[in-house]
Parts: structure tokens; C-alpha cells; sequence
């Protein structure tokens, strides 16, 4: 009877344990709105709401694309940007610079435009 209920509880921890560390690259993407800025050494996002900035990974292979058809002279300039996505903390083995301590990775672009709205990011 003792073992069984050592057993049992054993089994209850494991389970509560293994519910509370899932993985962030699974969870439900959130709707992130901000300025990114490309160029050949940043791919930067700055939230409009916290001001927080965050290194981009862009998992849906669009927001480039979307961001060359904007046909700039140069790069990095800021453009407004609506996402689906998850922040991720950023670990040595990403290589990133000391400013970016978080990733934001992009699951799906709804929105970019020149046009950055001063109401909300400033």
C-alpha cells in the first residue's frame, strides 16, 4: 500500500513537473506590433507598446521580402510591422549582440508599411 502511494505521487510530480516547462517555439503565437529595421547586420524589432527591442527570426520567409518591395535607397530604415509570433530568450549560442537579450520569431507577417503611427510608437 505505501509503495503504491510513493509511486503515485511520484507519477503526480513528474506530471506536474513536465507541464510547466513547455517549449515557447510551440506556444500560441501573440500579435506583436512595432518598427523593424533591416540591413546586412540587424534585423531589429522595437515594440511599439513596452519599447523593449528584440532580434528578429523570420520564420514565415516573408517579412524580407516584404520589406524589399518597399524599394528604400538604403538600409535600415524603420518601417511599422504587425506579427504573429513568439518571444524566445536569447542564449550565447545565438551570437547576438549584448542589446538584443530576446528573439522575437515570426510566425506569420499581417502588416508592414512605411507609414509608422505616431499615436502608438514614438
Amino acid at each position: 500500500m505505501k509503495i503504491n502511494s510513493i509511486l503515485l505521487a511520484c507519477v503526480l510530480v513528474l506530471g506536474i513537473c513536465g507541464c510547466g516547462d513547455s517549449d515557447k517555439k510551440n506556444a500560441p503565437a501573440v500579435v506583436y506590433k512595432g518598427v523593424y529595421s533591416l540591413g546586412p547586420e540587424v534585423k531589429s524589432f522595437k515594440d511599439c507598446e513596452t519599447g523593449n527591442e528584440f532580434w528578429v527570426t523570420d520564420n514565415s520567409s516573408t517579412m524580407e521580402k516584404e520589406y524589399a518591395e518597399l524599394n528604400f535607397q538604403k538600409p535600415y530604415e524603420p518601417v511599422y510591422v504587425e506579427v504573429e509570433g513568439n518571444k524566445i530568450k536569447a542564449t550565447k549560442a545565438d551570437a547576438l549582440d549584448s542589446q538584443y537579450d530576446s528573439i522575437i520569431v515570426v510566425k506569420k507577417l499581417i502588416k508592414i508599411t512605411k507609414v509608422i503611427p505616431q499615436d502608438m510608437c514614438n
